[in-house]
């Protein structure tokens, strides 16, 4: 299977897009459309339905499948769509297969949740997926600086399919050893702490990230994405400083507002409801009012 337009797709701005809440708490599926429609016109071309900044936890199975479903449907022939999957073996394999059947071209492996992983059953859980769907590619989430590089390149002798990495460990010296003892040229490696982490990212190997701005700024991650492929550093870190207020609202008490962050400022265009789930929450008011000065200065 000739894998080399998959691993283009990973080699971008691969857009985690929010999952938009209705009223009465149900997924507003007139707003997702709206809101997948609008980056696909401000030029994304990969998008991850059932990410993190999507609440995949916090949506149920038959939520997960609707938000493939739509996104597939919107991104037919615009966007590689590249859906979150998870939780248990049986569960993440039969949403990888949903996947595939809905039309998507890649599964991303939510790191797993479980107090107690061996390296070796890390290994196992990615093989039972991948080998469930040989036709996707499959990207794992790798969250724990515990895993060694060795481990994913086991992981890829087994799997052929597995094409690239979302590594989202905060730690760069750590990011470029990793790749290179899993084998730096053979998967696309994918920064996964987003705009802030990008640049550093980029200058030890990385070649796409991961957004949940781009979900309020499409033009804005675009514009990092082409200073990093021309190795513009500092034109990529203007675009760093512009964000840095953003992101670190997202990244306080440990990440507790990511979601609500990019939420608030949809809710101040206009765009989506602010609503989260549980276990997030509605941002604080003295928040609310920042979030919108912030990006007034983006000129959206």
């Amino acid at each position: 299977m000739d894998h080399s337009p998959l691993k283009a797709a990973l080699a971008d701005v691969v857009a985690i897009p929010v999952t938009p809440f209705a009223e009465d708490g149900g997924i507003d599926t007139t707003t997702h459309r709206a809101l997948m429609r609008r980056l696909l016109d401000g030029g994304v071309r990969t998008v991850t339905p059932n990410g993190n900044t999507g609440e995949f936890y916090a949506l149920t199975p038959d939520e997960r499948r609707l938000v493939t479903e739509l996104t597939v449907e919107e991104a037919a022939g615009r966007a590689t769509v590249l859906v979150g999957v998870g939780h248990d073996v049986p569960t993440a394999v039969a949403a990888a297969e949903h996947a595939a059947e809905a039309g998507a071209a890649m599964v991303m492996v939510h790191q797993p949740v479980h107090p107690y992983i061996a390296q070796e059953g890390w290994v196992d859980y990615h093989r039972s997926i991948a080998e469930a769907v040989p036709q996707l590619g499959v990207v794992p989430y790798i969250r724990s600086p515990r895993l060694a590089g060795e481990r994913l390149a086991e992981l890829a002798d087994a799997c052929p399919n597995v094409v690239g990495v979302k590594y989202a460990v905060p730690d760069a010296a750590r990011f470029a050893a990793f790749a290179r003892d899993a084998g730096l040229e053979r998967f696309v490696w994918i920064a996964g702490l987003a705009e802030l982490y990008a640049p550093s990212y980029f200058a030890t190997g990385a070649t796409g990230f991961t957004s949940g701005l781009v979900n309020v700024a499409p033009a804005v991650s675009l514009d990092m994405l082409e200073a990093l492929r021309a190795g513009d550093y500092g034109a990529a870190m203007k675009v760093w400083e512009r964000i840095r207020r953003f992101e670190e609202l997202r990244a306080e008490e440990q990440s507790a507002d990511n979601v609500t962050v990019v939420k608030e400022a949809l809710s101040a265009l206009g765009l989506c409801r602010r609503d989260v789930r549980a276990p997030s929450r509605v941002l604080p008011e003295a928040r609310r009012s920042e979030v919108a000065g912030l990006i007034s200065e983006w000129s959206l």
